[in-house]
């Protein structure tokens, strides 16, 4: 199974841009797909983007046009870019990953490894 870390976290005022990074190991990443998740309290958790091991991307509509998912090279290192943040991307955000996992994009149980998640604050 895989082991994902996340970082890159914070508190942010509206408007500003975080970065987030997730870590991957102990899988054969170049054939896997990696997602974003976020979870505001109480709620289940919600897709945010995701990336295919052919590089096709998808994203929530919300966020559309201000994240951004990418990775390195080695696919070893995945990246959420959030930029122009808002009130409402306040949540833990967590990375996942699975051999399938894009193609069921937003139903958080196909996916089978996880981080621990990461806060994202934003004050308006």
């Amino acid at each position: 199974q895989a082991h994902l870390a996340e970082s890159g976290g914070g508190s942010v005022r509206a408007g500003g841009s975080l970065r987030l990074s997730c870590s991957v190991s102990g899988m054969e990443t170049k054939y896997y797909d990696v997602g974003w998740w976020r979870q505001y309290p109480g709620k289940e958790r919600e897709a945010v983007a995701a990336i295919n091991s052919a590089g096709n991307t998808e994203y929530l509509r919300s966020v559309e046009g201000r994240f951004t998912v990418s990775r390195n090279d080695a696919k070893t290192t995945y990246y959420l870019q959030m930029n122009s943040l808002k009130p409402e991307d306040t949540a833990m955000y967590y990375c996942a990953a699975d051999k399938w996992g894009y193609t069921y994009f937003g139903e958080a149980d196909r996916w089978s490894s996880w981080g621990q998640g990461t806060q994202v604050t934003v004050s308006p």
